[in-house]
């Protein structure tokens, strides 16, 4: 891999992780403040409403991959939820242990899940497959 290629793949990644993010904090605050849901129901709310928004962009745009193929949306799920209960466990500590109101707990989660994933997904999820060696 080109030393070019991986930065495109950086940018792409922080533009779809900004707007994915964006997408899961202004609905968890939504949810929060109009369906009066608490820290950790407000979160779920977010993820569901970024998740898609993830996957496709990071298909297209950073990896540069089919959308539409079964294995690859496997891993991708798994590490989707792999992210969400990493993203529950700091809300949680944060906001149910530590007292923070929500939208100070947001700040490590937006911080530490997409770098988790960016790794996840580069390296398992979206890798480009490999050819079998000839015998």
């Amino acid at each position: 891999m080109t030393p070019a290629r991986f930065l495109r793949e950086i940018n792409w990644f922080v533009v779809v992780g900004v707007v994915a993010t964006a997408l899961h904090v202004a609905t968890a605050l939504a949810v929060q403040r109009l369906a009066a849901a608490g820290p950790m129901a407000a979160s779920i709310a977010g993820y569901a409403a970024s998740v898609g928004l993830s996957y496709v962009g990071n298909s297209l745009l950073t990896f540069r991959r089919p959308v539409m193929h079964g294995p690859q949306f496997a891993k991708f799920a798994a590490i989707s939820l792999a992210g969400l209960a990493l993203n529950q466990a700091i809300v949680f500590v944060c906001a149910h242990l530590i007292g923070w109101p929500l939208w100070q707990a947001l700040i490590p989660v937006a911080l530490i899940v997409p770098a988790a994933t960016f790794l996840m997904s580069k390296f398992w999820a979206f890798r480009a497959p490999t050819l079998e060696p000839a015998e």
